[in-house]
This record gives structure tokens, C-alpha cells and sequence, in this order.
């Protein structure tokens, strides 16, 4: 199991890491911490040191209730941490659902677009399929601003997985590779703790869809809901969720905590190959 992104490609044999590098002043766990293009560089090449094999940068918060940021903002503050990281073997990946940005980011060499709307802007599907990159298709109802106004579902994991199956037929069909596609169940995106926790346990049946799935839970609500902990004293509570996706079928961990994480998964892995 491999993901082709543009000229790279990933191993999926294993779990793997994606960073957060967000370069926004309103992030709900790190918002403000990288104020300038040189700083996020900086930041991304010690993720990348101590281990992620994917970078996501971020020009957007996507916290319940954030209002979005105009093209020229957005594209302001992720396209010189983009071209700063060219000639990396990591793999970059732009966190946007925005078109304009992502076409200024595949000009400037990213390999993949994670788009919290799953192509559904206009012009987005047909720019990525086009373009060679990578994609991650995540699940969310509304946008931002709205999403954790709509909880209530028949049954949170056959509609979260039905509309997935959807977006991945579509993306295919307009000519997206099929092993350049990763899926997002969307963790804390328009879902209640109950509706989280019941996603993350049936993670097998989003993997028999027939692309490698990625889980998005660091340092989120539903881990100080459970354990009454503050966004910034998280980190063991991630670890746990993301081992027990890894249980499930995860493939794609996006977390913060680079280091923890990948500590957690060496030693997982050892006990997994006795």
C-alpha cells in the first residue's frame, strides 16, 4: 500500500505521521505560535526531524466557529513556508478547501491538498485531478462556522462513510489516481463526543472503501471531554486515541505532538511484530 503524491511516494505498509504546522493567529491549540514564514520553516524542519513523513500547512483555522480569511490572507501565509520546504523528501500537503489557494500552492510544489471539504468548492476537483497531487477527502457537515450546530444523525458511521464512498467515486472518476487519495472520517467536525468515539471505533469500514484513512484527533475537544484536561495537557490522551485507530485501520496519524507520537507507534509496532 503506497500514496503517490505528485513525484513522491508514501509507504502505508505502517502507520504514518502528519505535522501540524499551523500559520495562523487563531488556531484552537496553536494559533499565534509561528507569527512569521521563517518560524513555521524552522518549526516544520524539526517535525520533520523528529519524525513526521508528512507536513500540513495551514492559512485557516478550521475550530468550530471560525470565521474564514480572504485568498490573498490565506494564501499570504502559507505560500512562503511551502516554497521554503521544496527540496524536503517529507512529503508537504496544503490544509485548505479553498481553489485559489490551492492552485497557488501545486505551483509552488506541494505534493498534496487536505481539503476539509472533500473537493466540494467549485473548480476544486477538477484543479486536483489535473494537477498529479495527493488528496485527503474529509467529512464535515456545513463549514466551519456552522458545523457543530448539526449533530444529530440517523447513524453517524454509515452516513459519514456512505458520503465518503461518494466523494471517492467522483474524485476518481474525473481522473484522480486512485492511490493518491486518503480519507477523513473528521473527527470533531460537525460530531458530538458519542458520534466521535463510535467513528473512530468502526474506522474498519471506511477502510474496506479502498483507500487508506486518516484520523485527526490531537489535542481536540473530545479528548478534555473525556478527560477534563486543557487543550495544552492532551498529549496523552491523543496517543491513546491515535493507537487504537492505528487498531482500527488508520494509516495517516495528523497530530502536533511529532515526537510522543512517533515514540508511541515504535513501540506499538514492536509489540504488534512479536
Amino acid at each position: 500500500m503506497r500514496l503517490i503524491c505528485r513525484h513522491k511516494s508514501l509507504d502505508l505498509s505502517v502507520p504514518r505521521i502528519m505535522g501540524i504546522v499551523n500559520v495562523t493567529p487563531d488556531s484552537f491549540s496553536d494559533g499565534g505560535k509561528r507569527p512569521s514564514a521563517q518560524a513555521a520553516i524552522d518549526y516544520a524542519y524539526r517535525l520533520i526531524e523528529a519524525g513526521a513523513d508528512i507536513i500540513d500547512v495551514g492559512g485557516e483555522s478550521t475550530r468550530p466557529g471560525a470565521a474564514p480569511v480572504s485568498d490573498e490572507e490565506e494564501i499570504a501565509r502559507v505560500l512562503p513556508v511551502i516554497t521554503g520546504l521544496q527540496g524536503t523528501s517529507c512529503i508537504i500537503s496544503v490544509d485548505t478547501r479553498n481553489p485559489r489557494v490551492m492552485h497557488e500552492a501545486i505551483v509552488a510544489g506541494v505534493d498534496m491538498v487536505n481539503d476539509v471539504q472533500a473537493l466540494g468548492a467549485t473548480g476544486a476537483l477538477e484543479l486536483v485531478a489535473k494537477s498529479g497531487v495527493a488528496v485527503c477527502l474529509m467529512h464535515m457537515r456545513g463549514n466551519p462556522e456552522s458545523m457543530q450546530q448539526q449533530l444529530e444523525y440517523g447513524d453517524v458511521v454509515s452516513e459519514v462513510r456512505d458520503f465518503l464512498r461518494q466523494r471517492l467515486a467522483l474524485v476518481i472518476s474525473a481522473g484522480v489516481r486512485p492511490d493518491s487519495i486518503l480519507l477523513d472520517p473528521g473527527i470533531g467536525f460537525g460530531k458530538s463526543l458519542a458520534n466521535n468515539l463510535l467513528l473512530i471505533k468502526h474506522l474498519g469500514g471506511l477502510r474496506h472503501l479502498g483507500a487508506p484513512v486518516l484520523v485527526g484527533v490531537s489535542r481536540k475537544s473530545m479528548l478534555g471531554q473525556l478527560t477534563g484536561r486543557a487543550v495544552t495537557e492532551r498529549e496523552a490522551a491523543g496517543i491513546a486515541a491515535n493507537l487504537y485507530a492505528c487498531q482500527c485501520g488508520a494509516r495517516v496519524l495528523r497530530v502536533h505532538d511529532v515526537t510522543a507520537c512517533r515514540d508511541a507507534l515504535t513501540v506499538w509496532q514492536a509489540l504488534e511484530g512479536c
